[in-house]
């Protein structure tokens, strides 16, 4: 029997899924699981069996329909506008992950998709593209969509590249290598000097002079992210690492962030200033103001958790790193390495940092230029991951 509208409907919706998804991998190592939860006798065997036949890097992806609409489709086939199937396992969100976690797995993001499963001129791109994405509304979502991963199985160990973009922060130079702990495999430091009205060039070649882990070089773009970019491009390690030359996160904090990676607990791991307590100056209101907005927005963009988005410390993989995509619109770099975890599939996690008053020179960020700027970062993340 031909499919009807519905049908043709959700299929392509699942294309659709499939598309965004099987993207963001490139094919490698990945499961797409339709449909299956619903009529499997046990899941928790199926996902048992699953788990032992994958590589750790592989990507799971579940599609389901939301068990609120069971009424609705039960009539849907009655009327021949849908197949007819046997009673569904009744599951949740939270029921599933707890089924993952049991098989050994874990659950990196979750989407809810499509309000009207039908073509209706006009209406229905309105519904799925905006409507479907707002609070209390995705719960009647029709499509659950999950994202997991095998949980990891012992530490490994790993070289790094520590990345340290520096502009006039000529008093701090000297003290960043005696603050970072040595973890790894091995270590590189990699300054890059952004046109620095002070001495800030002359103590980074005295520090490289001094260490024989360190390369220098002179920013030929303007602002940060163009710096950290060209660090990540000279580059030789498995582990990409940021740490800003202001000294406002403590270097002993980055060990906490190779551990993370190491043992396999997240592939991205985001610093977060707003856990515990600020020394006085450290972050003006403003700024604490903008920075638990943009948390809580691209959070919710996103579809995982993002406490602070603008803490410049953060370590990934060199592999990763290698798939992330550039825009221009975003001042600091931030978002475009956050955006990339998050097409790539990874699994975030926040490492709580300690955020420190300057010592020395004056901060480089324009609060309101850069947070318009933001905002239309803001724009272009909810038209990317919430409207495709």
């Amino acid at each position: 029997m031909a499919d009807n509208i519905f049908q043709k409907f959700y299929k392509k919706e699942l294309l659709k899924i499939h598309k965004r998804f099987l993207g963001g991998r490139k094919g490698k190592n990945v499961v797409v699981l339709d449909n299956v939860i619903g009529s499997t006798p046990d899941l928790q065997k199926y996902f048992e069996k699953l788990h032992k036949a994958k590589p750790e890097n592989t990507r799971i992806l579940i599609t389901y329909y939301n068990h609120l609409w069971e009424p609705l489709l039960s009539f849907a086939s009655k009327l021949g506008l849908r197949r007819t199937v046997g009673t569904q396992n009744w599951l949740d969100e939270y029921d599933l992950a707890g089924l993952l976690n049991l098989a050994g797995f874990e659950v990196i993001s979750t989407q809810k998709r499509v309000l009207i499963p039908v073509i209706i001129p006009l209406i229905t791109e309105f519904f799925n593209k905006y409507l479907a994405n707002l609070p209390i509304l995705n719960n009647f979502c029709l499509i659950t969509l999950v994202i997991a991963r095998p949980k990891p199985i012992g530490a490994k160990k790993y070289s790094v590249s520590i990345i340290i973009p520096a502009r006039n922060e000529e008093k701090n130079i000297a003290k960043i290598i005696p603050s970072i702990p040595i973890f790894g495999k091995a270590q590189e430091y990699i300054f890059i000097e952004g046109h620095s009205n002070d001495a800030t060039w002359d103590e980074i070649k005295k520090v490289a002079a001094k260490h024989g882990n360190v390369k220098v070089f002179k920013q030929k773009g303007i602002g940060k992210a163009d710096a950290v970019r060209m660090g990540f491009s000279k580059a030789s390690n498995e582990i990409l690492m940021i740490y800003d030359a202001d000294r406002t996160v403590d270097g002993s904090d980055l060990n906490k962030f190779y551990n993370a990676l190491s043992d396999g607990v997240g592939e991205f791991a985001n610093g977060s200033r707003l856990v515990y307590p600020m020394e006085a100056q450290a972050m003006q209101t403003l700024n604490k103001i903008g920075n638990k907005m943009f948390s809580l927005i691209f959070s919710w963009i996103l579809g995982q958790r993002f406490k602070d988005t603008l803490c410049g410390t953060k370590a990934f993989f060199r592999k990763d790193y290698m798939n992330f995509k550039h825009s221009k619109s975003d001042p600091f770099g931030d978002f475009d390495l956050i955006f990339g975890a998050v097409r790539n599939n990874l699994k975030v996690v926040e490492i709580p940092v300690r955020y420190k008053e300057r010592v020395y020179g004056a901060t480089n960020i324009r609060r309101f230029k850069h947070g318009l700027m933001l905002l239309a970062t803001a724009a272009s993340a909810f038209k990317e991951f919430k409207t495709w």
